[in-house]
């Protein structure tokens, strides 16, 4: 199979474009026994069927399309620091001790990441930096309040407040009134740092089924799950399905609501033109509700993702859905091309808060990361190998969040999340 027949089996992305390490797709035919089957070969699934192996246990991973062929491949390779939520707002809710315990949580995602690109030689392009761009006045003060508040209450000093002049000299944007830069996040190419995981799983004895959708799963101790051409028996099962879950399992389908973001990347700029809209190679996004976020690619691109639905399909014509909100933030490149743009879905909560827990003594799950995906997804799978194995503390206090379910489940959830997707819209308007 040649690499184009591969790439057709990926949306058609600058990331598959420029990914590394493509592989032709093994398929599950006939029965296979395991200590534990993960189901999706994401952040979430590779993670934790690399951990587990590394512990010991023989692992199957059952992927329904292509390795990274879901959000892990798709998104903006945006690594923040700490949880979704910032720590101003998990104080308020959970109070001092809690929140740090889920920071210091947050920062073992990050510490897994950079271990894992530097242990196996993933060719990812990881870099570090991230802009927080506050669109609107009536947050102003809230980047001082965050940084001193990491500073002295989180042991975390690479934060630091910017005022509107400083922070323009960072990005050539009028839309941002001051900043927030973070010198501990960092960005990648989030399909080759997916890529890599699943060769260093492979070399670890993992065994990767793609194309393989697994169609139900038993009740029982081993439990067996069932996919067209085979099965797989194992004593335990990871749920790491996020937004691409569908109907595979009720018990979870209605915490999390699936919606769709969009990118595009612009034709190559030019050095000195890239140079010009931002000064480096971090990553930035802004303050609103729905989010929008870019940042330069090492062939002097600008990667941009703009612009939600909240529906199973996808514009017709994405370029020209997410230009827009480009040329909101730079009007500058009224003339670039776009040379590719594509579409993903994320799971969302409605608390904005990872969503973890077993639902038999054999069946684990991790899902709702709310664009958060990157740091959280991988901690998550390191935390369900831990579990697995014997030690379930920290996996216990991620999965003691509290998660709302959507009202009408998942019947329902889509006519409550849009109206209220466009309030707060209109709200960023405004």
């Amino acid at each position: 199979m040649s690499t184009a027949d591969i790439l057709e089996h990926y949306p058609q992305s600058w990331y598959a474009a420029t990914a590394n390490g493509l592989t032709e797709p093994v398929r599950l035919e006939g029965a296979e026994r395991a200590d534990v089957c993960v189901i999706g070969a994401g952040f979430t699934g590779l993670s934790a069927a690399l951990n587990l192996a590394e512990r010991g246990m023989s692992v199957v991973v059952l992927e329904a399309e292509r390795v990274g062929f879901g959000a892990s491949g798709r998104n903006g390779g945006m690594i923040g620091s700490g949880q979704r939520k910032d720590v101003l707002e998990l104080e308020a809710m959970f109070g001092l001790e809690r929140s740090q315990q889920l920071w210091q949580l947050a920062e073992l995602g990050k510490l897994e990441i950079r271990a894992r690109v530097a242990q196996h030689g993933i060719p990812c392009d990881l870099q570090k930096g991230q802009l927080v761009g506050v669109h609107s006045k009536r947050y102003l003060g809230w980047a001082n309040k965050l940084a001193d508040a990491l500073a002295e209450r989180y042991n975390y000093p690479e934060c630091h407040a910017l005022d509107a002049e400083a922070t323009r000299g960072m990005v050539a944007t009028e839309d941002f009134v001051e900043g927030f830069y973070d010198a501990g996040a960092m960005t990648l190419h989030p399909l080759n740092y997916t890529l890599g995981l699943a060769a260093a799983a492979r070399d670890a004895g993992v065994r990767i089924y793609e194309e393989t959708r697994v169609s139900r799963y038993s009740r029982t101790d081993p439990v067996t799950v069932s996919t067209e051409s085979g099965s797989v028996s194992a004593s335990f099962v990871v749920l790491a399905c996020n937004g691409y879950l569908g109907g595979l399992e009720s018990r979870v389908a209605g915490t999390i609501m699936p919606i769709n973001n969009f990118m595009i990347a612009t034709e190559p700029l030019g050095e000195e033109r890239a140079a010009s809209l931002m000064g480096g190679r971090f990553g930035v996004h802004d303050t609103r509700f729905v989010v929008n976020y870019f940042r330069l690619t090492d062939d002097d691109r600008l990667l941009f993702g703009g612009g939600e639905n909240y529906r199973r399909g996808f514009p017709k014509d994405i370029a020209a859905f997410v230009r827009p909100y480009m040329l909101k933030f730079f009007p500058q490149l009224h003339d670039v091309a776009i040379d590719y743009s594509w579409g993903g879905t994320l799971g969302i909560t409605l608390k904005r808060l990872p969503h973890l827990g077993r639902l038999e003594p054999n069946l684990y799950f991790a899902q709702g990361y709310s664009g958060h995906g990157i740091p959280i997804a991988n901690l998550a799978g390191k935390l369900l190998a831990e579990a697995i194995g014997g030690q379930a503390e920290r996996f216990d206090m991620m999965a003691s969040l509290p998660v709302t379910r959507f009202p009408g489940g998942t019947l329902l959830r889509y006519p409550g999340m849009v109206l209220g997707m466009l309030y707060y819209s209109l709200k960023d308007r405004l």
